[in-house]
């Protein structure tokens, strides 16, 4: 296991604590990514399996992790299994699998999104931009229009992003929470899934497998969120569209009230 630091590039000061695990087998797309990553400005640490790759989260914390599936030890999906028990640390999976049903399964273990080898170094790049700038804004206090939205016992606050049944809080990943803030947002209104899969993931569908990783944070959220997610009440279904949040009336209150 590597595990060096590297000198942010020049004009990303934002990014000179952002650390990313890259955890792969193949020893050539660990040189590659950790290359790549370094020389665009963030901090990278590599494993070559999954025990590595729990060690490594433990001692460096990281931002992101890039988790290969197939992997001696521990493969990707046991990894993601025990992150979730303790972290919402964003998660992108890398997958060989041909078939489309074993790509959900990161998915709902709690992966964040997913990209598929042969993959472009680029097009993982992006996704990991637009996962971190989602992390980003969770960060950022005092957001416009925002508070404590309630529904029934359910409450989401919009400022400290977290979500609360009664006392107890619902943990939900960022991107689930995001997905969830873009429905309440126009609550009532459908969304159709290459929507959602912009604004929230910041990327336009090419193929229709891509409104999967929806399909799947809809569902994770629905298991959290409602009292019988077979028979939803909150996140509800547009037929021939996408999906909306019911109809939110007078449920706003400011924070602190």
């Amino acid at each position: 296991m590597t595990a060096t630091p590297h000198s942010p590039a020049p004009h990303s000061p934002a990014r000179e604590k952002e650390t990313i695990l890259v955890v792969d087998d193949e020893a050539s797309i660990r040189r590659i990514l950790e290359t790549r990553l370094s020389m665009i400005g963030y901090r990278v640490v590599t494993a070559c399996d999954g025990q590595e790759a729990l060690e490594a989260f433990h001692d460096h914390h990281p931002d992101l992790v890039v988790l290969d599936v197939m992997m001696p030890k521990l493969d990707g999906y046991g990894v993601c299994q025990e992150l979730r028990k303790e972290s919402d640390v964003p998660i992108v999976m890398l997958t060989a699998l041909g078939d489309v049903a074993d790509r959900i399964t990161g998915l709902e273990l709690g992966a964040d999104d997913y990209v598929v080898k042969p993959f472009s170094p680029k097009e993982l790049e992006a996704r990991i931009r637009c996962v971190l700038r989602r992390v980003e804004k969770e960060q950022v206090a005092g957001i416009p229009n925002s508070g404590v939205i309630s529904v029934g016992d359910l409450r989401i606050d919009t400022n400290k992003r977290q979500v609360y049944r009664g006392d107890e809080r619902i943990r939900l990943t960022g991107m689930e929470f995001s997905l969830l803030e873009l429905l309440v947002s126009r609550s009532g209104e459908p969304f159709s899934r290459g929507e959602i899969l912009k604004e929230v993931w910041g990327y336009t569908p090419e193929r229709h497998v891509d409104t999967r990783v929806v399909d799947v944070h809809i569902s994770r959220l629905r298991s959290k969120l409602e009292d019988d997610p077979a028979n939803p009440e909150l996140i509800l279904t547009a037929r021939g569209t996408g999906y909306l949040f019911q109809r939110i009336v007078d449920a706003v209150a400011p924070e602190g009230a």
